[in-house]
């Protein structure tokens, strides 16, 4: 290869690392690196195979689990080659010497080793560049991690909280059933509140920091995706169901929703209907809309509109984020929820369990309250 193709070759390298560095590392907005995707699909594929082997959601998730962290060394060290290669092209160009001394040369002076130091005047300003990009790399992505962990801690403890009120895996209806079986229906703003911010929190950092799409919550029953569905679900039922009670923080915390799995969808690349009318078709049937009914109605929540009457109000709310959780959903290999649709692979839905109302009655011992079930 001619000298000057390979110093253009190298030079292209390096910029195109450092590139994608400051892309990942340094500026806070979503990352466009071609780099990155590529490490990112690469570390999946073989772990995607061994999840989509797996017949139970534990076993998918076991195989699924360190995807995500392995990716963040893989991307580490697919950054120190590229420079390496670049660098390597470079001293080559400029010295004369064969490409595998000065590949030598490059990875000895990245890690600050110095034992192959060529004592050549004309490679000092490419060992010196070479000698700072490595610390600065590998600085740069250890001090990324606080961020990115702080992220993914702040995102599962409100999804770890939701489980008392939901169950596990989550469901809208099972929410809308538990916060009326303990006559806590007043407090379902609050929720809807906190899940507003959550899912704004979740759209800046997921788009900023797109490998926290990929990591798992510490349980295998638990999953971010069906929790944030769930609440949506829960505010989309409350809307249909009971208009005369206050909209607001329903309203903002469904908008806030499907804005968040909008920007996750654009970051991943996924097509999606931006303004969907009110009477297109939904996955989700009415049969299985009316088994939720029944299991809100079996604990005692009020409902001022029949099913039949609710349902084009349901459909009209949900039409906006079904497509795109499902997708979502499927590409994670969510756990296994009632409406939140299918998955890579054949897996039986899981329906949490309202726990029983153990409630004395008027001639019960005083002070005693109701169990909590957690599933």
């Amino acid at each position: 290869m001619d000298r000057w193709l390979m110093g253009v070759l190298g030079a292209v390298l390096v910029l195109s690392g450092f590139s994608s560095v400051v892309s990942n590392l340094v500026v806070p907005r979503p990352s466009r690196s071609r780099f990155t995707r590529f490490v990112h699909g690469a570390v999946r594929l073989p772990f995607q195979l061994a999840a989509d082997a797996r017949s139970t959601p534990e076993g998918k998730d076991r195989a699924l689990a360190p995807m995500a962290p392995l990716t963040l060394v893989a991307v580490l060290i697919g950054w120190l080659l590229l420079f390496l290669l670049g660098y390597g092209l470079l001293e080559a160009a400029v010295s004369g010497l064969p490409l595998r001394k000065a590949l030598v040369e490059a990875g000895s002076s990245m890690l600050t080793l110095g034992f192959a130091s060529s004592n050549r005047e004309s490679l000092n300003a490419i060992d010196f560049c070479a000698a700072a990009t490595g610390p600065v790399t590998i600085g740069l992505q250890v001090g990324y991690l606080p961020a990115l962990y702080g992220a993914y801690q702040s995102r599962e403890m409100e999804v770890t909280l939701l489980e008392a009120r939901a169950g596990v895996p989550p469901w809208g209806p099972e929410i809308l059933a538990r916060y009326a079986q303990a006559d806590l229906l007043d407090g379902l703003d609050e929720l809807f509140r906190n899940w507003e911010r959550w899912s704004a929190a979740v759209s800046e950092s997921h788009t900023t920091y797109p490998i926290l799409i990929q990591f798992r919550s510490p349980k295998p029953n638990r999953n971010w995706l069906v929790a944030l569905v769930a609440v949506m679900d829960a505010a989309a039922l409350r809307l249909a169901f009971n208009p005369s009670q206050p909209q607001y923080a329903v309203r903002m915390a469904l908008r806030a929703g499907f804005v968040c799995l909008r920007d996750l969808a654009d970051i991943r690349g996924i097509g999606y209907d931006r303004d969907p009318r009110p009477d297109d078709p939904l996955l989700l049937t009415y049969e299985d809309f009316l088994q939720g009914v029944a299991r809100m109605s079996g604990q005692g929540y009020g409902m001022e509109r029949t099913p039949e009457q609710a349902w084009p109000h349901f459909r009209g709310w949900r039409v906006n984020y079904e497509a795109v959780a499902q997708r979502l959903a499927r590409d994670i290999d969510a756990v296994p929820a009632p409406w939140s649709g299918a998955r890579r692979t054949s897996t039986p839905v899981r329906t949490p369990i309202t726990p029983n109302d153990r409630r004395p009655g008027p001639g019960g011992p005083p002070g005693a309250e109701s169990s909590a079930g957690s599933s």
